[in-house]
């Protein structure tokens, strides 16, 4: 805190202030005690507001998380079936795989051919 008014200079009642300068220092600390106090309240509602940001993003990757174990689980188990497929008959899957394959073919050419 600001004082004024101390030193030889002052009256005997006053105890070493001037009436006018200790005022005009007590609301200059009153008005920059209030930014302070509307500065703080800013601050302390923006951490607020990050702490709920940070716990929305942390049950979103949660979820991914469990998404993607479920894919992986899926992607397992086709690779699985690719397997036990390989080892069968191969000249079965080289039939289907040629005719799905002509397949491809004739819907690219059709849609090619329609425009």
């Amino acid at each position: 805190m600001r004082r004024a008014g101390l030193g030889e200079g002052a009256a005997a009642g006053s105890y070493g202030y001037a009436n006018s300068g200790y005022s005009v220092y007590e609301e200059e600390n009153e008005r920059l005690t209030e930014s302070l106090r509307t500065k703080v309240s800013a601050i302390k509602s923006l951490s607020i507001e990050i702490g709920t940001e940070v716990k929305n993003q942390n049950k979103m990757l949660s979820e991914m998380e469990n998404d993607f174990d479920s894919a992986g689980g899926l992607l397992g188990a086709t690779m699985g079936r690719l397997r036990t497929l390989s080892r069968g008959s191969q000249t079965k899957l080289l039939c289907y795989m040629m005719l799905f394959s002509l397949f491809v073919f004739f819907v690219i050419y059709w849609i090619i051919k329609l425009r």
